[in-house]
């Protein structure tokens, strides 16, 4: 209890601290404004677990009504002060100024009859000021049972927005499903790292003869319970079937009676709590852990307070010197508050220049804004036109014509064109100037110093003024030096990059050309790949090669004695390609070889493969007008394949003179096979 009346004193002190910080007075009546919290204890739990029981083991009266129904429907708030000189039976009731004693069953009873005539939606708090010898000094705030589902306003008035101990009070017949208890979960919202959170585990005498209730309350005072209760102190309360009980029956002798029935209480606990620590059994242990946690909260707030109290002294120091300093009376004293006082007010100039306070926005939107607006309005379009450059680039080579010198003109059209922006420049100068004329006196007007001493303050915003005029010559000078300097030397790097532009245009349409072309050739390469395979071809018919046949009946009837024994295949939507085996002669060995040709009668071109399932050519022949000896291994094929040939050197505007001729004449030709007794195909063609 000693414990609990240091904190007391440290907490006024806090409150005292609390008030300088928001510069209140400390007085009484500021101490009704801003109360402290740290010493408030508001009780929470369901309805008949015992709340009333315990504030009542912590003032050391019955004071407050108890009952299995639910004795208390509205906030009971009991402001508790200890007065060492009062006997133990003692309470002294406090009604504003005035002090009356009265005993703790007629305010029992009091309390039962306002409860009683409370309507069930009247929440209006009940305010007791009592003074006893056996009370810590603390607020106790009485709550209706959280099972009643009407806390809100109670919680948010008491104990959601301060520093105020949340007492969780579970009966110890509720201690195998504490985890699920409405308390629990309201203390974890409103105290989420339990820093102001007690548990409190009452009427303990009615579990004694059942071992698994007490198994868990002991897990529970041993912080082995529930993951959410294990960062809850607990303690273990009989409540006043022990304490109270027995000093109002007078078993126990006078002044110490009630330490003596405390004492009594933590025995008779120990007797049934077995395994759990002494230090959290009975009335006693309850008071040492409330003060703990009273102690680790103040201990949190200490730091920001600390830090506060710094820095409004820094303040207060600060505002003492300034309105305690006297007149100088020497010239260097003068001197130095002058110097002193134009060093304040350069702070607030370039605090005006750096956070655009002031007006200072108006210099990064004079640059940002209205400089390259006056940019975009010079008549560029006029300057840069086609006809006007060529004028100046033939102008600037002289009476040598034949002597081009393109980049002599465009020197010279840039200079025509830089010259325009010093007017730009000229004016951007002024409105910077005339920004950071009123922002010399905004700043003057916003230092603290300067406006206790007006003449000094016009003197210094007209020194200022000066300066600046000053600088805005010198800024016109600057800004027509730097256009002069761009004018007089345009960098090779530009005429550099004007040719590098130019060659990468230039590749990329080459790029884009190439590309297309490319796409050509490998769509041609890939309607004659798909000719060079039977299957593909077939499939490319949309059926069978004796399908594709049919579709063309004017051939089928032309040559049908010829197809019947040939084997030349014919692919392609409209049978325009023709494949099979052919023999060539080659111009190495001067032999025969077998080779699988290929003809696209829509191209003119007939290429040829070693294999039959090759994909790419080994050679492609254009009927241009040349001479061609082939071999076919059957007169079938030797005759199907010349009215292919024929077909097509007679859409390329030639004709076929015989079947017998020279040697053939070829292109992209190799080696094959021979065989003197197949049928030899001469093919020529003139255009």
């Amino acid at each position: 209890m000693e414990a609990i009346e240091e904190l007391s004193k440290l907490s006024d002190s806090m409150r005292q601290a609390s008030a300088l910080l928001a510069d209140e007075d400390v007085d009484e009546t500021s101490s009704s404004r801003r109360p402290s919290t740290f010493l408030n204890v508001v009780a929470l739990g369901n309805t008949g677990a015992g709340k009333s029981a315990t504030l009542n083991s912590l003032i050391g009266h019955p004071a407050l009504p108890t009952g299995e129904g639910g004795a208390t429907r509205a906030p009971i708030c009991v402001d508790l002060t200890r007065d060492g000189s009062l006997s133990s039976k003692s309470i002294i009731l406090q009604i504003d100024s005035k002090s009356q004693q009265v005993s703790a069953s007629a305010l029992r009873h009091s309390l039962q009859d306002r409860l009683s005539k409370s309507s069930g939606k009247s929440r209006d708090e009940i305010y007791l000021k009592l003074r006893t010898s056996t009370a810590p000094p603390l607020k106790l705030i009485d709550l209706p049972g959280a099972d009643k589902g009407s806390l809100d306003d109670s919680l948010s008035q008491y104990a959601e927005h301060s520093d105020a101990i949340l007492l969780v009070v579970i009966p110890a017949s509720q201690a195998l499903e504490v985890a699920s208890a409405k308390a629990i979960r309201i203390a974890k919202e409103l105290d989420g790292e339990c820093t102001r959170t007690v548990g409190v585990i009452s009427k303990i005498d009615q579990a004694s003869s059942e071992p698994k209730v007490l198994a868990a309350v002991q897990a529970l005072l041993l912080n082995q319970g529930p993951r959410s209760t294990s960062d809850i102190p607990w303690v273990a309360l009989i409540g006043q079937s022990v304490s109270i009980a027995s000093a109002q029956s007078g078993s126990v002798g006078a002044g110490n009676s009630l330490e003596t029935a405390w004492r009594a209480e933590s025995e008779s606990l120990k007797s049934i709590l077995t395994g759990a620590p002494q230090s959290k059994l009975g009335r006693l242990a309850l008071v040492e852990t409330l003060a703990q946690q009273i102690r680790n909260r103040m201990k949190i707030r200490l730091p920001n307070l600390l830090s506060g109290l710094q820095g409004k002294s820094q303040i207060v120091q600060e505002e003492l010197v300034r309105l305690g300093e006297q007149m100088v009376h020497s010239s260097e004293g003068t001197r130095a508050l002058a110097l002193e006082l134009c060093r304040e007010f350069e702070d607030k100039f370039l605090q005006h220049i750096t956070t655009g306070e002031g007006g200072g926005w108006k210099v990064v939107a004079s640059f940002e804004g209205n400089f390259p607006n006056r940019i975009k309005q010079l008549p560029l379009d006029r300057h840069f036109d086609l006809s006007n450059v060529k004028r100046i680039v033939l102008e600037a080579d002289g009476y040598q014509p034949y002597l081009i010198s393109p980049e002599k003109g465009l020197r010279s059209l840039i200079k025509i064109v830089l010259e325009l922006a010093k007017e730009p420049s000229r004016l951007c100068v002024d409105e910077v100037h005339r920004v950071l004329v009123d922002i010399v006196s905004a700043s003057a007007n916003a230092t603290p110093g300067l406006g206790r001493y007006p003449p000094f303050k016009r003197e210094v915003v007209s020194i200022a003024t000066t300066a600046l005029e000053g600088f805005k010559n010198e800024a016109k000078n600057m800004v027509v030096a730097l256009v002069d300097m761009e004018r007089a030397f345009v960098p090779p790097q530009h005429f550099i990059r004007l040719v590098q532009r130019r060659m990468d245009r230039q590749r990329r349409e080459e790029e884009l050309k190439g590309r297309s072309s490319k796409k050509a050739a490998e769509a041609e390469q890939s309607i004659l790949n798909r000719a060079s395979s039977p299957q593909t071809g077939a499939q490319e018919s949309g059926g069978s090669l004796k399908s594709i046949k049919d579709s063309k009946s004017n051939q089928q009837d032309k040559d049908k004695d010829v197809q019947e024994g040939s084997g030349v295949k014919i692919a392609g939507p409209e049978g325009e390609i023709t494949a099979g085996f052919l023999l060539k002669k080659s111009a190495k060995t001067n032999g025969w070889s077998k080779r699988w040709f290929v003809l696209n009668e829509k191209t003119g071109k007939l290429g040829y493969t070693k294999k039959q399932e090759e994909r790419h050519f080994r050679g492609v022949i254009t009927l241009e007008p040349i001479v061609l000896v082939l071999k076919a291994e059957s007169m079938a094929d030797k005759t199907e394949w010349l009215n292919k040939l024929r077909n097509v050197i007679s859409s390329k505007g030639g004709q076929v003179k015989s079947e017998t001729g020279p040697p053939m004449r070829q292109s992209f030709s190799d080696g094959s096979l021979v065989s003197n007794s197949l049928h030899e195909l001469v093919c020529s063609s003139n255009s």
